[in-house]
């Protein structure tokens, strides 16, 4: 799809500043946790652990597509129903943890994977008059019923979550429509909400606004059930077509939020023709990072989000420093008058001797005398949700160029030729300028020295010093005692 497309196609349909909507449905309030930016805040303190155990090294993936997989479409399918469709009764595995029902899920609503898949079978379906969420998991139609392992019924109008520890048609507990990546979404030119994702395992808990776990695995280098993930700002997609990056975007924007076990970010989307299926191959991002949703929780019963207009960012946005070395950074605070910030390293206001201090009010950082990689943070005074960061590689400095001759002294009769030769190391440029007695090239007088090195001694005896300078780093010079003799 052309940049020229996507642009009219934007204009066409705009772009609602009320979130994600579904016909006339909001999905969710616009302040729902869902539906709100997460590039601002902090990095998670166990984010290193989390996404070293997920996988560094292993890519996005689009769970989702146009073609066919396994003889069903690729992606979890939904359907939009009026409020005159039938609702009919369903029988769960889960019971306690279902919603009752009925649901208003039509009995050949696509089923993921198709009607003979074996896997996780959710069937969606939105009513579009009553704004009402209908999701069911291993769903299999019946006669006149539904009967499946669990099922869940969400209010799009209302923050309401599960109750506390009950699953939904995910595993977290959480509503699946709400974090699909839709086609209509690329055609508007932007995705407003946090995308649904899966790693291969996570740890028997959860974070607000998830709900409920699904593991036995209780080490904390597992991730839980409902961490919010983003791709780093730095990441370039530049390189992506339209489409992807605005799928890419919203990752940095509203991140994914982990909801199921399966494989390692995999991105979660519904199904369509119009996708490009070798476009979305080439949706390969990585360089992701946990995020601290902690502070935008108002009640952990709710899944309203604390909102703000202000934002801060940090100059440079990246940056390598040499151990024991500074590097200024400065904050731009938007949405506000007050520019006042606090500086912190990996969370630590005025850092510390592994990571580096930084003066807390001005910013300049001293980095610490071993090489690390940290986040140099600037938290807003006004709004504690309001962080800027930048990320700092701590680097060795290069080793100091260094030159040698040979021979260091030596004996050459009146007029006749010696040939020296300098070694410079660490660095590329191994040029240097030779001088005798500090004159460049010499002369009668002293004795006179090619480029290459080559000294012809003047015809009166005495004593001269060669030496050879690095054009790399003209403050190392090493020299050669030599005495001219007659027979």
């Amino acid at each position: 799809m052309s940049h020229r497309i996507l642009l009219l196609l934007t204009a066409l349909f705009g772009s609602s500043a009320f979130g994600q909507q579904i016909g006339n449905c909001p999905v969710f309030p616009a302040n729902n946790i869902w539906n709100t930016r997460v590039d601002q805040l902090a990095v998670h303190p166990s984010s290193a652990s989390w996404v070293t155990t997920i996988g560094s090294t292993a890519v996005l993936h689009p769970d989702f597509g146009a073609g066919m997989w396994n003889g069903g479409p690729i992606g979890i399918p939904f359907v939009t129903v009026t409020g005159s469709q039938t609702k009919y009764p369903a029988t769960f595995l889960y019971q306690s943890e279902s919603d009752p029902g009925p649901y208003a899920v039509p009995l050949n609503a696509p089923i993921e994977g198709g009607s003979a898949s074996t896997g996780d079978r959710h069937a969606i379906a939105i009513d579009t008059d009553n704004c009402l969420l209908y999701e069911l998991y291993r769903a299999f139609p019946q006669t006149s019923s539904w009967k499946g392992d669990s099922g869940a019924i969400f209010n799009l109008n209302s923050h309401a979550l599960r109750p506390l520890t009950w699953t939904s048609a995910d595993a977290a507990g959480l509503p699946i429509f709400a974090g699909l990546v839709r086609y209509d979404e690329i055609l508007a030119g932007e995705i407003k909400h946090a995308i649904r994702f899966t790693v291969p395992q996570s740890q028997r808990a959860f974070l607000w606004p998830g709900r409920h776990y699904a593991s036995s695995l209780t080490g904390a280098q597992y991730p839980p059930m409902g961490a919010r993930f983003r791709l780093k700002a730095n990441f370039d997609i530049s390189g992506f077509s339209p489409a992807n990056q605005i799928i890419l975007t919203a990752l940095k924007r509203y991140g994914m939020m982990l909801a199921d076990n399966g494989s390692a970010w995999f991105i979660s989307g519904a199904p369509d023709p119009r996708w490009n299926d070798t476009d979305l191959r080439a949706l390969q991002g990585s360089n992701f990072e946990a995020v601290d949703t902690a502070p935008l929780m108002i009640d952990v019963n709710s899944g309203e989000a604390r909102q703000t207009s202000v934002s801060v960012s940090v100059s440079p946005a990246s940056a390598s420093v040499e151990v024991n070395t500074q590097r200024q950074f400065t904050a731009t605070v938007t949405g506000t008058s007050n520019q006042a910030v606090t500086w912190d390293v990996n969370g630590v206001v005025g850092g510390n001797s592994v990571v580096g201090f930084i003066d807390s009010i001005t910013g300049l950082y001293t980095a610490p005398q071993a090489a690390v990689t940290v986040s140099v943070r600037a938290k807003s005074d006004v709004e504690a949700s309001a962080i800027g960061t930048s990320a700092v590689t701590v680097v060795n400095p290069p080793p100091l160029v260094a030159i040698t001759i040979s021979p260091t002294s030596t004996n050459v009769r009146a007029g006749r030729t010696r040939q020296f030769t300098a070694t410079v190391t660490n660095t590329t440029n191994t040029s240097v300028t030779w001088k005798v007695n500090g004159i460049t090239g010499g002369n009668s007088s002293v004795g006179t020295i090619s480029t290459s090195g080559l000294y012809r001694a003047p015809s009166a005896a005495g004593t001269a010093t060669v030496s050879a300078t690095s054009n790399a780093d003209p403050a190392k010079t090493a020299n050669a005692a030599v005495t001219i003799t007659k027979r």
